[in-house]
């Protein structure tokens, strides 16, 4: 039995603790910034088409080019945090996200757009590879699952402020379109021209989330590979106290001399299992359809049979569903551990996908050439049916959120190697974003190629794929020390499983 598996309410209380949180909530609102810069597009569409007299293929390219940015931030993240530091490119995200924010919000033509949203998605990718990171760098092994986790919790909530903000954006341009008169800047930002309101809000958290950084520590485990000790004892002891602290760097720089520091360090017995279990959660994090269903959750109920209006609502539904279950799963990853989450979850995400998938072919699909027509062949379900699907649907967000999306984060951030957990964790979140474009790509022509129906079949048999994976390659990390989890992989796989077992 781990011996600090119960923790005082008292400890969450000490100024420690209450260090160690701020640290944490600074990082994690990187993850907000990757939920509201992703999000925030969903309300814009219409408005930028008909700005720029848009075709489709360029709708399209818009809806993606942050995307593009992403994988290109993913893919430096890792090689530039292990070289500079995990802090300094942080502030950098944080500063790209700010200037995403300010010319998408200003931009005097497409071309000027799609650059500010490909500089905003550099920041994401870099975000998202660096931020659960150095969250995982300070926190002890006891509280590290939850603590990580806020970062998943702080993406569901930057999605929510997306859509809320972009709702109360467009009901005051309707609102206050006579009383802020016919020009200046909040006539131009809020009613003639809302979508650049819409994203200029992102600019409030952008600029917090860069001052914030620069207030916070540098990671103590990036310090003690530098060996700047001092530093990383000073950062450690302010978190555990001065006789933990002395034994986490201990345990730090022991666990470096056994590193070579290098990406082909990764495809070593023991590590390249590493590297596969950090890819398999990405592929099949992203082909559960999780991002689907947030970037086409309104066509997809339409096509189930509700009105625009009921589709925005149902999303904003399924926006808050995740949020709670998102919290459940916080306060559970360091009890009953990541395995039990993922496993036990994901098999109902298989379920729900299948059930989801069915009641499509049992409502039957129309013969449509389009997105844009089937939205307006209007009910394609029966409203019966239509509400099942509404309900099977939530009780995917709420698997999804409790399994995958709250483990997948801890686990890449935990099971990588010291020295080279930058580069590792870059490739695990570039698989991450690469199959998040391909498959946002690829839905609305396989949906229109061969039905609703199939598209979630297609993600229920991915799904138990997955599953099965799951299963057979993810340890159980709860109350393990990043060290001794090294240790383990080099041990070989079966000293994992004789660790799960022990569990």
């Amino acid at each position: 039995m781990n011996s600090t598996a119960q923790i005082p309410n008292e400890a969450f209380r000490s100024p420690r603790m209450l260090y160690l949180a701020s640290i944490c909530l600074t990082a994690s609102l990187g993850g907000l910034l990757f939920g509201f810069d992703t999000a925030v597009i969903s309300g814009t569409f219409e408005f930028v088409e008909e700005q720029f007299q848009l075709t489709k293929l360029q709708v399209g390219w818009f809806g993606s080019s942050a995307l593009v940015g992403c994988i290109l931030g993913a893919a430096v993240a890792g090689m530039l945090g292990d070289r500079f530091g995990r802090k300094p490119i942080l502030i950098i995200s944080a500063v790209f996200f700010f200037v995403s924010a300010l010319f998408s919000a200003i931009p005097p033509s497409f071309a000027v757009l799609i650059w500010a949203r490909i500089i905003g998605g550099v920041g994401v990718g870099m975000a998202s590879v660096l931020a659960p990171m150095y969250i995982s760098e300070f926190a002890p092994p006891h509280l590290r699952g939850r603590l990580v986790a806020t970062y998943q919790l702080s993406i569901v909530i930057g999605i929510l402020a997306a859509y809320c903000s972009n709702w109360l954006l467009l009901a005051a341009s309707e609102q206050y379109r006579d009383v802020l008169g016919g020009e200046g800047l909040l006539h131009w930002t809020v009613v003639s021209e809302v979508w650049r309101g819409m994203f200029g809000a992102e600019m409030i958290p952008a600029g917090l989330f860069f001052f914030l950084m620069i207030l916070v520590p540098e990671s103590p485990r990036w310090l003690a590979k530098e060996s700047r000790d001092a530093e990383a004892l000073g950062i450690l002891a302010g978190v555990s106290g001065r006789e933990i602290a002395e034994r986490q760097l201990a345990e730090i720089k022991e666990s470096l001399t056994h590193e070579v520091g290098s990406i082909a360090e990764l495809f070593r017995p023991g590590l390249r299992t590493a590297l596969a279990v950090g890819v398999g959660l990405s592929l099949f994090g992203q082909l559960t359809g999780v991002n689907i269903v947030i970037y086409y959750g309104p066509t997809i109920l339409q096509q189930a049979g509700f009105e625009r209006i009921g589709a925005l609502q149902f999303q904003v539904g399924f926006g808050l569903v995740n949020l709670v279950f998102t919290l459940i799963a916080i306060g559970l990853i360091d009890h009953f551990g990541r395995r039990p989450l993922l496993i036990g979850g994901m098999t109902v995400v298989v379920l729900a996908l299948a059930v989801t998938g069915g009641l499509f072919l049992l409502g039957g699909e129309p013969d449509v050439s389009s997105e844009m027509q089937a939205a307006a062949t209007g009910a394609v379900l029966s409203q019966d049916i239509g509400r099942w699907v509404v309900g099977v649907l939530c009780i995917y967000m709420a698997c999804i959120a409790l399994s995958i999306c709250a483990v997948i984060w801890v686990l890449t951030s935990e099971i990588f190697p010291n020295r080279v957990r930058g580069r590792a964790v870059s490739i695990a979140t570039l698989t991450n974003w690469v199959t998040n474009s391909i498959s946002t790509l690829l839905f609305p022509w396989y949906v229109q190629k061969f039905g609703m129906h199939t598209g979630f079949l297609t993600f229920a048999a991915i799904c138990f794929v997955g599953t099965i994976f799951f299963w057979r390659f993810v340890p159980e990390t709860k109350g393990k020390s990043l060290e001794e989890i090294e240790r383990s992989w080099l041990a070989g796989t079966s000293a994992m499983h004789s660790w799960n077992q022990r569990r």
